[in-house]
């Protein structure tokens, strides 16, 4: 009877140990190291993750997930789901030996935790720790005997919170607006867009037409502008000549009246030496000469003139 019980006993203790061992190894915990207990707040969904969710620190696995439980605040009908984390201190190595630093010192130097998805496929979800100072640290006390880890949101929370907040409802019904507009707007195009075209062909046919008779025109105007120019090249070429013939004549006619007037003139003297000093005929034949000066001079000018700018014959002198 005594060797039955103490098989069974043997077999018990061996039963504890195996147990210890698989603990040990599978588990990753060691009942004979110290560990440190904290908590996690969440208030929004734990979707993902479970008991047994690995805890790190920027990748490096540092303990898990022992407990996940429901906190209701009847006063503010709130709800609250506190996550309870067992880490490994001995994970950690320092550069001094002052020993280990507590969770709230950490917690002050910016110690936050995030819930992140680890696959998005199986949606497991584990919870990551890191520093962020300028994250606010938004506490719970009260709701757990561990001290607390504040949570900071990750960027898929953030953007799930984000797309939740976003008014969709409104969205879609001025997304079915729109294109209810850029419906109308096509079947009143589907009905206005032949006229448009067609007047449009109208248009540009006209203007085919405009610029045609338009070219047509200035070709018209500039034979007959040709022919013009021709014709007052003509015409001023006949002028240069006839005012070159008329100077000749008009000059050999002052030459000839020159020469009458010299004669005169030389008569009158021949006549003035005849006749008395005090005589009236001394005294016309004066004047007479001093009339033929006058006019021999006026012709005089005349001629240096008209050889000058002989178009005077024609347009004569302007005002």
């Amino acid at each position: 009877m005594g060797n039955r019980q103490t098989v069974v006993g043997a077999f018990v203790l061996g039963g504890i140990i195996l147990a210890l061992g698989a603990i040990v190894l599978f588990g990753q915990i060691n009942p004979f190291n110290r560990v440190v207990r904290a908590v996690v707040v969440l208030q929004g969904s734990a979707s993902g993750l479970s008991i047994g969710a690995p805890v790190t620190f920027r990748g490096v696995p540092l303990g898990s997930v022992s407990n996940i439980e429901l906190t209701f605040d009847r006063r503010t009908f709130t709800a609250y789901i506190p996550v309870t984390l067992v880490l490994d201190p001995h994970r950690v190595h320092r550069t001094d030996t002052k020993g280990i630093i507590g969770v709230e010192e950490l917690v002050r130097r910016g110690l936050r935790a995030q819930v992140n998805i680890q696959s998005l496929v199986t949606g497991q979800a584990a919870i990551e720790l890191n520093f962020a100072p300028s994250a606010p640290a938004v506490m719970h006390p009260g709701l757990s005997k561990y001290p607390e880890i504040p949570v900071q949101q990750s960027v898929l929370q953030r953007t799930q919170r984000t797309l939740e907040e976003l008014p969709l409802q409104k969205m879609a019904e001025n997304i079915n607006k729109s294109l209810e507009s850029i419906r109308i707007l096509s079947d009143r195009l589907d009905e206005d867009m032949p006229a448009l075209i067609a007047s449009a062909q109208q248009t540009s046919n006209q203007s085919r037409v405009l610029v045609e008779t338009a070219n047509k025109t200035l070709d018209r105007l500039g034979t007959e502008l040709t022919t013009t120019l021709s014709g007052i090249n003509t015409m001023t070429s006949a002028a240069t000549t006839q005012l070159n013939g008329r100077g000749a004549d008009l000059h050999a006619l002052l030459l000839n009246a020159n020469t009458a007037i010299l004669q005169t003139r030389q008569t009158l003297t021949e006549l003035r030496s005849l006749t008395s000093a005090r005589s009236d005929q001394r005294a016309n034949i004066d004047a007479t000469l001093r009339d033929l000066a006058a006019a021999a001079a006026a012709m005089r000018g005349f001629a240096s003139e008209i050889e000058r700018e002989p178009q005077l014959l024609l347009m004569g002198r302007q005002p």
